[in-house]
């Protein structure tokens, strides 16, 4: 069985689209990658057992320079820039060893503490615990301390 030379062509082509859609367009996908090295390997397999050694050395090293252009122009660091995420996070998370309610501040509880729930400080609703005791909600409150990650509050009487 032979293929025409238009065959032979589109596998390169196609091979070599592939590839060149893995390392510019959607680089570590690997699937594309391996679809375009298949698709070119078959061209240049065919292209020598059907359109002879030399067509088929000349083929192989035209693809191999193309691939060696197409990995350099797509490892370059200014291309690599493009799809790296170069910004940077400034958020943060609410910590309640940095808590903004400090001891003695006074509050009201939202649900029941049993020993664990949420109090309201004035405005900012934070999950607070006792120290055992059940505490019954809309009762007020004091911060008695920050222990580790925990607002520890008691009742106030």
């Amino acid at each position: 069985m032979c293929m025409d030379w238009l065959t032979i062509a589109l596998l390169l082509f196609f091979g070599l689209a592939f590839l060149v859609v893995e390392v510019i367009f959607i680089p570590g996908t690997t699937v594309v990658g391996l679809v375009g090295f298949g698709l070119l390997a078959a061209g240049i397999w065919f292209s020598y057992r059907d359109l002879g050694t030399s067509t088929g050395h000349l083929l192989l090293a035209a693809s191999a320079v193309f691939i060696g252009a197409l990995v350099y122009v797509g490892l370059r660091p200014r291309n690599l820039n493009r799809m790296a995420l170069t910004q940077e996070n400034h958020g943060h998370v609410l910590d309640a060893r940095h808590a903004d309610v400090l001891p003695g501040t006074v509050g009201r509880t939202l649900s029941a503490l049993r020993p664990a729930g949420t109090a309201l400080f004035a405005e900012a609703r934070r999950e607070v615990t006792t120290r055992g005791e059940f505490v019954a909600a809309g009762s007020d409150v004091q911060v008695v301390g920050i222990e580790q990650n925990r607002i520890v509050v008691q009742q106030i009487v």
